[in-house]
This record gives C-alpha cells, structure tokens and sequence, in this order.
C-alpha cells in the first residue's frame, strides 16, 4: 500500500442551492486489495471494482451506525454474479461467483464487463434496523453496473442520478486507477438545472481519464459541478476493503450446523479449512478444536 496521502476516500455535498446531491469515491487501493485477495481476472477486477466503488458510496447515503447495504448480481455471462456489502463508515467487502473469466476486448477496446455478467438482475437490499431489510430489484439494463445503478436509483428509489464508476488496469494487472461519482437531482429541481447538468455529464470525460490526470474527488465535482455553485464537501469518509471475519464467526458458523452434522464432520477423522467468501481468509479447524466445539454444544 502507499502512503496516507493516497489512502482511499468518499467526499459528499451538494449543489444548485440544494437541487443536486453528490458523492465521489477514489477507490485504487480497495480494489487492489480486492484483486489480490481474490486473485481475478481484469475484467473481474473491473466488474468487482466497479460494483465496490458503488457500493461504497451508497453506504454512504445510510445514516446508521450499524446500517448495512448489501449488493448482488446475478447475471448469465460468465462471470456468474457479484455480491458487495457495505456499511454508512466506508467499509465496504465483496466477492465475485467466478474470479477468472477471459473475454476479447469490446468493440470500445476496453475490458469487456457488460459481456462477463449478461444479462440479469440487481438487488439492493438495505439492512437499517426495521423489522425486516428493505429489498429492491431491477432487471440489468448493461450489465456494465453503472448503468444498472443509475435504473435502479431511477424505478426503485424514483431518485434520478448520474453515476460513473471506472477500474483501469496497469499492464502487469494491478489496479492503476479506480472510482466513480454519482450526482442525483433532489425533489423540486428546476428545469434549467436538468437540462444544465445533462448538457455538461454529455461532454464530462470517463472516471478513470479524470483520476489518470490527477483529479481527485473534490476536484472532480469542482469541475463537473462547476456551473451550479457546488457545495465544498463537508468531510472526507475514508474507504477500505475490510471484512469482519474472524475464526470465531467460524466456529460460530460450525455450531450452527448442529451436533449430528459436527459428530460427521468429526467422524471423517480429517481437519477442516473454513473460507470466507468476502476476503478469502482460510481458517482451519484441527480435530482436537472441532471435538472442543462439539463438547460446547453438550454442556
């Protein structure tokens, strides 16, 4: 990892007089540590990369401490599907079904992510304390995720957005450059606001040309955003692939399974090794720990 002057980090505000919302991510390292600890693809390191830099930032429109939003999709390319998970503090965990898909460039010669999910669905379900999570799904519009997110803000949460999210590869294929923004119009905007900020998102340059040049996420509003009178961002939420899995949730996980699945398990006379699909940490139980645990579940 670099220094802390290029740690991952979220920026939100507003602009137009409170007619327009943002939020904006830099996102390399995250998605480096994605990469490496799920060992994908580049065009699985673009598509999970994406989808956390997503993720990231809409955890950070929730406004409780143990909120959590949770992605998926499920596709019928390639890749099979995605799941992210995220939290209102900027952390944010995922996983890919497949890791390792190749696929020929697109005809844009870029890495082709639309091609790698197919085509599918969405679910965005939101976790914030109720009786029973909020669960939201569309139909995929691209499979390219930016696009899927912007549908979905538009038909479930009748929020019109904007949201740009890009992963560039280095040719050694590490992460070189990740992030997104997304820019949505509150209630009540005028007119002449939309069909500004349309006419300027049309001749605004890819995410990841941006961060190539240096901008960071602040000056990417500054710029987008420059005909509205934008808002400076109040806070920096710095960002992190981070799992909270530990050996014990494992155990945990083991007597969730019951005593006559654990006496099985014990039977076979071999270790186990436990993995967690969000970061791929190995947790491995002797025979000796699994009699312990089993103990556990008779007294």
């Amino acid at each position: 990892m670099r220094g802390l002057e290029y740690c991952d980090y979220m920026i939100r505000g507003m602009a137009a007089s409170g007619q327009i919302r943002y939020f904006a991510i830099t996102s390399r390292d995250l998605v480096e540590e994605a990469r490496r600890r799920h060992q994908t693809s580049p065009v699985m390191t673009a598509a999970l990369g994406r989808l956390l830099s997503g993720g990231a930032m809409m955890g950070a429109m929730m406004k409780g401490e143990k909120d959590l939003l949770t992605l998926q999709i499920h596709g019928s390319g390639p890749a099979g599907g995605l799941t992210v998970t995220a939290d209102a503090r900027g952390h944010v965990k995922g996983y890919p079904v497949n890791p390792v898909v190749s696929l020929p460039a697109s005809p844009a010669g870029k890495l082709d992510v639309g091609r790698a999910i197919g085509s599918g669905v969405l679910t965005v379900i939101k976790d914030i304390g109720m009786k029973e999570p909020y669960s939201g799904q569309v139909q995929l519009v691209s499979g390219e995720i930016a696009e899927d997110l912007t549908y979905y803000f538009a038909v479930s949460e009748q929020t019109p957005s904007s949201v740009a999210l890009g992963v560039l590869m280095n040719k050694n294929n590490t992460v070189a450059q990740a992030g997104g923004y997304m820019i949505q119009l509150m209630p009540g905007t005028g007119e002449d606001v939309i069909a500004g900020l349309e006419e300027r998102l049309s001749r605004t340059e890819p995410v990841t040309t941006m961060l190539s040049k240096g901008h960071t996420p602040e000056s990417m509003m500054e710029e987008i955003l420059a005909d509205f009178d934008v808002e400076a961002a109040r806070e920096r939420i710095p960002a992190s692939f981070s799992c909270n899995c530990s050996k014990e949730r494992m155990e945990k996980a083991l007597v969730s399974l019951g005593a006559s699945e654990l006496d099985q398990i014990i039977a076979d006379g071999k270790p186990i090794e436990m993995n967690c699909h969000f970061c791929n940490s190995h947790y491995s139980f002797s025979l000796d720990e699994l009699r312990r645990t089993r103990e556990g579940l008779s007294s």
